[in-house]
């Protein structure tokens, strides 16, 4: 018997590419599901044109967000994207036969996805584009996301997780300005969470910000795209400063409440 998938997405002001996430689903998605945290375009009058049920909730964090659109949604098998991510062709193949498989496995719980990196301004991945492992299909009886603010990655034993080989894509940047805001927010949400010792931060921001940049310029492979991928390379080193400055003050403050 086929199982039936709710596929679900967490929005705020996601206009310019909501519907192309939601594209990706029709027709394997048996219920979209949109739960908004407040949007104040046209964001959720673009959901229901697309067929998604749409929720508002305040936002509390990413993982409580997710947690609650697992809540909401009518079946147990969740395929879960953000709204700047679209499946490929591949993906939805492969999902449409696991669903509808008349003999699934029972060991298996959670599918990982392969999710590649896409610039602004372009359909595709650039040449050795970097990617993220996730696990993005799964049955909420089995695993769910964390209760967390800033963690929101499913974890599941590997004998418990399959593998979808078709990707998905991740256009998460609009703009180099837009990956400073975003990652501004996420940093300060995280001082909520994490709590470092002040004098190894010290040390680590010294160090931290060339590391970073190698890693993301050379082994994330960012010098295939140019100087766009050089200028990604040095705006997230540079945020890492930031992010260092931010824990350290955070923690200073805890230790002299």
């Amino acid at each position: 018997m086929s199982r039936k998938l709710s596929c679900t997405v967490i929005t705020m002001n996601e206009e310019d590419r909501i519907e192309r996430c939601l594209a990706s689903v029709r027709g394997i998605a048996d219920e979209i599901v949109v739960v908004d945290s407040g949007s104040t375009d046209r964001t959720l009058e673009i959901a229901r044109d697309c067929g998604a049920v749409c929720h508002v909730n305040a936002w509390r964090g990413y993982g409580q967000q997710k947690r609650f659109a697992e809540d909401v949604a009518a079946n147990d098998w969740i395929l879960n994207l953000d709204a700047d991510e679209w499946l490929t062709d591949a993906a939805r193949q492969e999902i449409a036969a696991i669903m509808g498989s008349p003999q699934p496995d029972p060991e298996i719980h959670g599918y990982r996805f392969d999710i590649r990196h896409v610039y602004p301004g372009r359909s595709k991945p650039r040449l050795l584009a970097d990617s993220h492992k996730y696990i993005r299909l799964y049955d909420k009886t089995r695993c769910r996301f964390p209760d967390s603010a800033v963690f929101d990655e499913i974890k599941l034993d590997a004998r418990n997780t399959g593998r979808i080989r078709g990707p998905v894509l991740h256009q998460s940047l609009r703009s180099l300005s837009h990956l400073m805001k975003k990652n501004v927010a996420y940093y300060r949400l995280q001082t909520t969470e994490i709590d470092k010792a002040p004098s190894l931060l010290l040390l680590r921001m010294v160090t931290e910000p060339f590391t970073v940049f190698f890693k993301y310029y050379v082994l994330k492979r960012h010098f295939t795209g140019g100087a766009y991928g050089l200028a990604v390379a040095s705006t997230i080193a540079g945020l890492r400063t930031y992010r260092l400055a931010l824990l350290r003050r955070n923690g200073k403050s805890r230790a002299s409440g």
